[in-house]
């Protein structure tokens, strides 16, 4: 068997040498060097194909062949340039005057003369405002000037030194409770362990999300090329987080109602998938996503799943408790692993105040940074920074404890029934329908016969501040107290301004229509991006 085998050999190894005599040497030591780099070509191919889909990525060679015509490039550079001009709107003329340098002589008190003549050239927001704003009434008396005193009490410290500022430490400690609490702490389906910290905002709250479940999941499943799926609705804080952490992101369409599509989320988790996410209610839309269908998901697979709460942690539970007909959306749902809600939105705390949250210690771990070898000492932090502003912290606390339980139910109240009145208001608006269905304070809207975002700009000159949003184009409001008497005045404005646009149609002058429409036909979304980056450039 064994001298069999061998002559078998021998006999190949004659045929293959009489084969290859045929052949230059060159050509048989480059011949399996080319087969390799073609090879790694087409598996490049592949994956920006699989990564992109067909059509995109045919459409970005061909954009980026035509740009390698002489003169191409430098006449879509110039008119990139004129798009952010346009979009700067006189902003840059405005920073001419602008101070460079500090002043020779201090100015001592009269600075806050100084900061009260500046603040007088900002324009009228009270009332006028998408969102932006959450606390009702004047900001000279009220809730506002009991926020502003909580906060200048503590302007000096800092949580980074618990040791020092032990009130603040207790401080962030119940607020991170208070708001678990509201979210299904006290739920048993939660597991009891529920923990988390303050953060800045929503953007961090959700940064700091995705890194504890990227790392926690390679820790669990030895995950290296970590990927997320998140619906189209999602916050954008997702691409900074996927930007930041080195995660592949799979973007979803959303279903015709404009949630979170589950099967085909579902179809977009492989191996190498660590977080799904759902938002209550997503922002575009204010819809609220399948979160149980998406906790089961999750929880099937064995994969983290976070709900986005910033707009909704201080609305949603006391919209239960009134009796409108909320979804799940807490941590009593079935594989919810973190949450993010913003306390400086419906909480009515100060600008900078949030919390995320996670079903328990070992995921939150993974949040952390600990240092063991800088000369300067041990050093472990929570957060994305390290100092962080204490007043703001006791402004959260401070919100929180003078509303209580009955404050937030009154709010809530009320702007869910100026929410139902400019949904009702614009349904009665012909030319307008409004976006999917919204559960609860974002209405969004858009049109057939006209372009909205033409509304938008008449709205603009009324001293309206709405968000245009794309995919459809539309635009929404996000309702707060500030809006609560003025509501009947926006829908006079809205009505008004789609009669204007009815009768004489096109662009008006300084407005942004032509831009927002253009941006959403651009096929090279590359191109927008860099319009953005540019603009954002010249402007901070």
């Amino acid at each position: 068997m064994m001298d069999r085998i061998i002559s078998s050999l021998i006999d190949f190894r004659a045929f293959a040498n009489s084969f290859l005599s045929n052949y230059e040497p060159l050509a048989l030591l480059l011949a399996p060097l080319l087969t390799l780099f073609t090879a790694r070509i087409l598996q490049s191919l592949c994956l920006l194909v699989h990564d992109n889909g067909l059509k995109p990525t045919i459409l970005g060679f061909l954009i980026t062949s035509i740009k390698m015509v002489p003169g191409v490039k430098g006449y879509i550079e110039a008119e990139k340039q004129k798009v952010v001009e346009k979009l700067q709107s006189g902003s840059k003329s405005k920073r001419d005057g602008w101070r460079s340098e500090l002043p020779k002589e201090g100015l001592g008190a009269a600075v806050i003369e100084k900061l009260k003549q500046e603040k007088s050239n900002d324009v009228v927001w009270q009332g006028k405002c998408s969102g932006t704003v959450y606390i009702g009434g004047s900001e000279s008396e009220g809730h506002f000037s009991l926020i502003n005193e909580a906060c200048s009490m503590f302007a000096h410290t800092n949580p980074l030194h618990m040791d020092v500022f032990q009130t603040i430490a207790q401080c962030e400690a119940e607020v991170v409770a208070m708001t678990a609490a509201l979210l299904g702490s006290k739920n048993k389906s939660s597991g009891g362990e529920i923990c988390g910290n303050m953060t800045s905002g929503g953007t961090e709250s959700i940064l700091l999300a995705v890194k504890s479940s990227r790392d926690y999941m390679k820790a669990k499943k030895g995950i290296k090329r970590p990927e997320m799926i998140i619906p189209e609705s999602a916050h954008s804080a997702y691409d900074k987080a996927a930007q930041y952490f080195n995660i592949k992101l799979r973007r979803v369409p959303v279903n015709k109602n404009f949630q979170a599509d589950v099967k085909a989320i579902r179809q977009q988790i492989n191996k190498n998938t660590v977080l799904i996410v759902g938002s209550a209610p997503g922002f575009p839309h204010g819809i609220i996503d399948p979160i149980e269908e998406l906790g089961e998901l999750a929880y099937s697979y064995g994969i983290c799943f976070h709900v986005d709460l910033c707009l909704g942690g201080f609305v949603l539970p006391f919209a239960c408790k009134l009796g409108y007909p909320i979804p799940p959306f807490d941590f009593s749902v079935k594989g919810v692993t973190s949450i993010s809600a913003d306390v400086h939105k419906y909480g009515l705390a100060p600008k900078g105040t949030s919390v995320v949250l996670y079903r328990n210690h070992d995921i939150r771990k993974h949040q952390f940074v600990a240092v063991t070898e800088w000369s300067g000492g041990l050093y472990v932090s929570p957060t994305i920074a390290g100092s962080r502003p204490g007043g703001l912290i006791a402004g959260a606390w401070a919100a929180l404890m003078a509303l209580g339980l009955e404050g937030y139910l009154e709010n809530t109240k009320a702007i869910m029934e100026v929410s139902k009145r400019i949904q009702k208001g614009i349904k009665e608006i012909p030319e307008l329908f409004i976006i999917g269905r919204p559960d609860m304070t974002i209405v969004a809207f858009g049109s057939n016969d006209l372009d909205i975002f033409e509304v938008n700009d008449i709205m603009s000159s009324k001293g309206w501040h709405l968000n245009a949003l794309q995919r459809p184009n539309s635009i929404h409001i996000c309702i707060t107290l500030q809006h609560a008497p003025v509501v009947e005045d926006f829908l006079r404005d809205l009505k008004e301004s789609v009669q204007t646009v009815k009768e004489n149609p096109g662009p008006i002058n300084g407005g942004l229509a032509p831009i927002y429409g253009a941006a959403g036909k651009i096929p090279d979304r590359g191109m927008v991006q860099e319009l953005l980056v540019n603009y954002m450039d010249s402007t901070c």
